[in-house]
């Protein structure tokens, strides 16, 4: 760690707890639209861990998530240093949208650019002023509009440090993800830095099961690291999936779910039903695998076709 940490010409040295706001462009109307940053530094040398939620601007179960931490005081090391940034997309944020007003999806354009669209500009202030600070990172996001997603930790299970990490954070499941190109885990670990993604919920709603899973998470990830010497056990087992498949409607009416999130399922064992707002048709919709429900669509107006359930499926063994 070094003694000193330089974000936006400021200078945070060992034992600060700084704010600091990293200017990202102007709205129409000329104000400024900067990116909060808070950065907590112990006075013993250790780790620099990035907590960052809201790189969707409707995905405020991280924002929520990465708050309460701060306001708790429980990201406060004994070593080493935190970057706290809960709401990476300010713009999105204002709007309760996922993107930015250009429509651009900010996860998907890493590294970014100085000159480049207002996605690209965020990313590349994330990159050029942050990243390069940092050993690790924990990404919170959330389902989209209407598809919850269970408390979950996608890494690449293949990468040791994804793994060891996943399995310090202990969630009730860890699902192999490879790298995508263009999102923020990629061009991180193109820096060699190593990034978790945490999913759990929907978008636009309070998530408090995986609220509580992540903030316990994010602390044994800190003792794992060795910047806290507490640690919460979980509550729950961790199972680990290599693969993840979505359940689909066979044709449109209105889906029932049998199945809760998080449920173990069975191969041929009947997720729900489909029927015609008339009263005569019903389908049922049977799993094509065994495996665990990570993920379900709660809009009951389904299309031919439409995403229904998520399922990680081939179990690998916990070692």
């Amino acid at each position: 760690m070094p003694d000193i940490i330089q974000i936006g010409g400021e200078k945070i040295k060992r034992g600060d707890d700084r704010h600091l706001y990293l200017r990202i462009a102007k709205l129409p109307t000329h104000t400024n639209i900067d990116l909060p940053v808070r950065v907590i530094r112990s006075d013993e040398p250790g780790p620099v861990l990035l907590l960052t939620g809201g790189l969707h601007g409707d995905e405020i179960n991280g924002i929520e998530i990465v708050r309460r931490m701060l306001a708790r005081k429980m990201l406060i090391p004994e070593k080493g240093s935190v970057i706290a940034i809960p709401l990476m997309n300010i713009y999105g944020f204002i709007q309760n949208v996922r993107g930015v007003p250009d429509g651009k999806d900010i996860n998907r354009s890493f590294p970014g650019s100085k000159t480049g669209s207002l996605a690209k500009l965020v990313a590349y202030t994330i990159m050029n002023e942050i990243i390069p600070k940092i050993d690790y990172g924990i990404d919170f996001h959330t389902g989209g509009a209407s598809r919850a997603n269970f408390p979950q930790i996608r890494c690449v299970l293949n990468l040791n440090k994804n793994l060891e990490l996943a399995k310090a954070f202990a969630p009730p499941v860890i699902l192999h993800s490879p790298l995508i190109d263009q999102s923020f885990r990629k061009a991180a670990y193109k820096k060699k830095k190593h990034i978790l993604v945490y999913e759990t919920g929907e978008s636009l709603r309070y998530d408090e099961f995986g609220i509580k899973i992540a903030i316990e998470g994010t602390q044994r990830v800190m003792c794992h690291l060795g910047m806290k010497s507490e640690m919460t056990k979980p509550e729950h087992k961790t199972d680990i999936f290599q693969n993840s498949v979505w359940a689909r409607a066979p044709l449109a009416g209105l889906f029932t779910s049998k199945i809760k999130n998080g449920d173990e399922v069975k191969k041929r064992q009947v997720l729900g039903v489909i029927t015609d707002p008339f009263g005569t048709d019903v389908d049922s919709i049977k799993s094509r695998y065994d495996g665990r429900v990570i993920g379900i669509n709660y809009n009951p107006i389904v299309h031919k076709g439409d995403a229904i359930m998520h399922i990680a499926i081939n179990k690998q063994n916990y070692e």
